[in-house]
């Protein structure tokens, strides 16, 4: 299975349009793909499923994080680095069933000018440290407000060409 990871608790945000098109163009491609937004964390994540604690609402997410085999990594830029909320999300995740020897790939977003490079370098340590097997092909996509049509689709002719391409090298990874 594969899940989608909306990597931010804000609502309404750029990262969650992504995530929705990577779903939309992987159903095109026949696989199936569920979204995991950081939304839907309890918001009293901190206290409820840190240090060996586990919550009913949070059991929800680690049975479908156990269940995935590959995951995609929607990243937004925050502070130069990537979001506390997807750090306290892999913190909470047990280890190691969660991502041990798992496959993932990874986009970053920004509204700036580099596509989260540094915030995808960051997590990349990160998914190493916890036996996360990250694909070679890292998309950046900056300027990400300029991106969506009307349809909140890509249109970019790059944009399309190398999210296809990742999306076919994580279909066959």
């Amino acid at each position: 299975m594969i899940t989608i990871i909306s990597s931010t608790n804000r609502p309404g945000s750029s990262t969650l349009k992504v995530a929705r098109y990577y779903q939309k163009q992987l159903a095109e491609k026949g696989v199936e793909a569920q979204i995991l937004s950081l939304e839907q964390l309890p918001p009293n994540l901190l206290i409820t499923d840190l240090y060996g604690k586990r919550s009913a609402e949070f059991q929800v997410i680690q049975n479908i994080v156990t269940a995935t085999d590959k995951f995609i990594f929607i990243i937004p830029e925050y502070n130069g680095s990537f979001p506390g909320a997807l750090k306290v999300f892999i913190d909470a995740c047990s280890f190691p069933d969660s991502f041990y020897d798992k496959k993932a790939a990874l986009v970053g977003i920004s509204s700036g000018k580099y596509g989260n490079i540094r915030g995808i370098d960051h997590f990349t340590g990160v998914c190493h440290y916890v036996h996360l097997n990250i694909m070679a092909l890292k998309l950046h996509i900056a300027n990400i407000k300029t991106e969506f049509d009307e349809q909140g689709s890509f249109f970019k002719e790059d944009t399309l060409k190398f999210t296809d391409e990742q999306i076919d090298k994580l279909i066959k990874f």
